[in-house]
């Protein structure tokens, strides 16, 4: 612990520690540590809350741990305190941590407990202190029926400025709540009111930037006003949120004029696509290349182009057409919406019943959505019947859900999506020939 390799994750160090505890929880390692959370120097206090906290859970309790956090919560040093409210809040009854929260008068650990408290904080809309009251409304607010909005709306707003002191992602808690009740014109109204006045301005950047995570249309809404007080005196949350703001291609393309003079460029994600141009294949080394394969076979490198030519050179063998329809047929993923509209050109129109079905439950699947949307745009207007969830997926309101290490990345991974959804429903839209490239339908 004293060099920190007990804190870097997969260290032997760390690892050591961990099997030496789970194996035996009386023994020698896990009694040093239980020691030196309440003996040792600050940092070793910090890093000894924090890997108690790692051993401790719901399904392998360790009241020591416990007890241990409890003595900290008076701790001279604020991190420690705050890391022993966090053991003690996620990991305590929520009854003990209902009476130790009321025997406490420190700010920061009262917070971090009542956060802990999840719902159970709701009953404490009267607490003295004003960040464990926003808890509260904010937990009553998530369940509470719309007659009641209006005043729990208040009541958050009254206590924002000073709950902010000691919840620094104030803002982005309200937005979700705001989200998981429907409320999207609510959140933007907020959000301007927050923004126009300096002590709530990074409430309201916090806000508006959880708004565009959740929202489609919240960037291009709150893109000006976040240019405009970024302009001022600008709260810390300002930038973030703009940079947030920024991922959205809509929001570029409506206010293009407002963010030239930003002093920071937008950086979205940079679109997914193979890195470099496919090989280029004749139909005889394409054909030498199948021949190679076995006849089950369930994915294939750059099958576009392999298949592609042997198509604009001919009919496919009977045995690579078994090839492309195992592709097509065998299982969802690239492969399936790479091969979809090589097979339409192999068997034609019939097979469309078939073909489209398997495509449109994946168009919001963020692994392999884009490569469904493409097969679909390849398709031209023989895939018009897919139209109708192309546009529901552009039509949509809120974000798709998708995983990402981060928020931004997740809402670029959206953005992708839409974008690709766009240029499907274009493609679809403005082919003149249902065969596009390929000459006549087979017989």
């Amino acid at each position: 612990m004293a060099d920190g390799t007990a804190a870097m994750p997969a260290h032997p160090s760390r690892t050591a520690i961990f099997d030496a505890v789970r194996a035996d929880r009386t023994g020698p390692v896990a009694t040093r540590l239980l020691s030196l959370a309440r003996t040792g120097e600050p940092f070793v206090r910090r890093e000894a809350m924090d890997l108690l906290s790692s051993l401790t859970s719901s399904q392998q309790p360790w009241p020591e741990a416990l007890e241990a956090a409890m003595t900290r919560l008076g701790d001279p040093d604020e991190e420690v305190r705050r890391k022993a409210a966090f053991l003690v809040g996620h990991r305590g009854q929520p009854d003990v941590v209902l009476a130790v929260l009321g025997d406490l008068t420190d700010p920061v650990v009262r917070t971090v407990l009542a956060r802990a408290l999840g719902p159970a904080v709701a009953p404490l809309r009267t607490d003295p202190l004003a960040a464990v009251r926003f808890l509260a409304h904010l937990m009553t607010l998530r369940s509470a029926p719309p007659v009641r909005w209006p005043a729990l709306d208040r009541a958050l707003l009254t206590d924002a400025r000073e709950a902010a002191l000691h919840l620094a992602d104030a803002g982005q808690l309200w937005g979700r709540v705001l989200y998981g009740l429907g409320r999207e014109r609510q959140a933007y109204a907020l959000v301007a009111g927050l923004l126009a006045h300096p002590a709530t301005r990074d409430i309201g950047a916090g806000l508006a930037r959880e708004a565009c995570h959740r929202w489609r249309a919240a960037p291009v809404t709150l893109l000006p006003l976040l240019v405009r007080y970024g302009g001022q005196e600008s709260a810390p949350g300002l930038a973030d949120a703009l940079r947030t703001a920024l991922i959205s291609e809509a929001a570029r393309q409506a206010h293009g004029p407002l963010i030239a003079g930003l002093p920071f460029a937008p950086s979205p994600r940079p679109r997914r696509c193979p890195c470099g141009d496919p090989p280029v294949y004749d139909s005889a080394s394409a054909a030498a290349l199948l021949a190679a394969k076995p006849v089950g076979i369930k994915r294939l490198g750059h099958a576009i182009a392999i298949f592609g030519t042997l198509l604009d050179a001919g009919p496919l063998t009977f045995r690579q057409a078994a090839q492309l329809y195992g592709l097509t047929f065998a299982r969802p993923g690239r492969s399936q919406a790479e091969c979809a509209p090589l097979w339409l050109r192999h068997a034609g129109p019939s097979v469309l019943p078939r073909l489209l079905p398997l495509m449109t439950p994946h168009l919001a699947d963020y692994t392999v959505g884009e490569f469904y949307l493409a097969g679909l745009a390849g398709m031209g207007r023989a895939a018009l019947p897919a139209l109708p969830a192309v546009t529901a997926l552009i039509e949509r309101r809120t974000r798709i859900p998708v995983n990402d290490s981060t928020a931004d990345g997740e809402m670029a991974l959206d953005e992708r999506l839409l974008s690709a959804a766009h240029s499907t429903r274009h493609a679809i839209l403005t082919a003149v020939d249902p065969w596009p490239s390929q000459g006549p339908p087979p017989p």
